[in-house]
């Protein structure tokens, strides 16, 4: 089966839902579930927490980083770091998680390679989308945040089935834009039940579509996904210049520009982004 026909048939099973994942995967999926119950309290979501250890160790992470905190003092308990950040940065840790766990299924050293691109490639959009939507664009940062880190998703699922498909990625980035990123993402998103709002995002981020200064959570994904230092290798061409960076994308927002906001978030951004590593 050709590169084409692999990636029709990844796409046409994730239409129908037909989606498998590794089983720490749907463990920590139902956890997540329980974590967006709006009835669910501070005390029950420290405990679910606690039953993951990486998410566990994560909370704390982001909690202590200089994006939360604020007053300088560290919080040491998994309930004072859920205190901290919130039910909807918890959300977007147990995505990073869930999506952490899909790429560490993944065990032939080019493909590991690959996911391992992909999740840096991830983390800094999901860092750049929590400052960009902060500083700039003025939607919720958090939401900003657990939609960069889902974006790829959808290339997480289609590495981790090409051991059974050996023509998966032979070829550049045309087919994986034609035929996977969208059809594939589309499904791997539903499946893993992400928010509408999210959901529109990343078809915004999709269709390439969006305004400078960034107005929405599409346009603030969008840019921070142009901002990556890391590309995505699904995206990587032979001879591609890169991406755009922020000498050649840069605007006057408020008193200040671009440029001089990411200098200042600096510090923010790197926390975040070892945080979710």
């Amino acid at each position: 089966m050709d590169r084409i026909a692999a990636l029709k048939s990844i796409a046409a099973q994730a239409g129908r839902g037909d989606l498998t994942f590794p089983t720490n995967v749907e463990a920590t999926l139902k956890l997540q579930r329980a974590l967006s119950d709006p009835d669910c309290h501070v005390d029950e979501a420290a405990r679910l927490v606690q039953t993951e250890p990486l998410l566990a160790a994560r909370t704390v992470a982001i909690a202590n980083s200089a994006a939360y905190n604020r007053t300088g003092h560290d919080v040491t308990n998994v309930r004072a770091a859920v205190q901290r950040v919130g039910f909807r940065a918890l959300g977007a840790l147990a995505a990073a998680v869930t999506v952490r766990q899909l790429a560490g299924s993944i065990q032939e050293p080019g493909l590991r390679a690959k996911a391992d691109q992909l999740w840096k490639h991830s983390t800094h959009v999901a860092a750049l989308s929590q400052v960009i939507a902060r500083r700039v664009s003025n939607v919720d940062p958090d939401t900003a945040m657990f939609a960069g880190i889902v974006h790829e998703v959808g290339g997480f699922y289609v590495l981790s089935r090409a051991p059974e498909f050996p023509d998966l990625l032979e070829g550049g980035a045309d087919e994986w834009l034609e035929f996977g990123e969208t059809a594939v993402g589309r499904g791997v998103l539903l499946k893993l039940g992400v928010p509408a709002p999210v959901m529109g995002a990343i078809e915004a981020l999709w269709n390439g579509m969006r305004a400078l200064p960034p107005e929405t959570l599409g346009d603030t994904l969008l840019l921070a996904n142009d901002l990556s230092p890391v590309p995505s290798p699904l995206l990587e061409r032979p001879g591609m210049a890169g991406l755009q960076t922020v000498a050649t994308i840069d605007f006057t927002v408020g008193n200040g520009t671009l440029a001089g906001i990411l200098l200042e978030s600096e510090a923010e951004v790197r926390g975040l982004e070892a945080a979710l590593a």
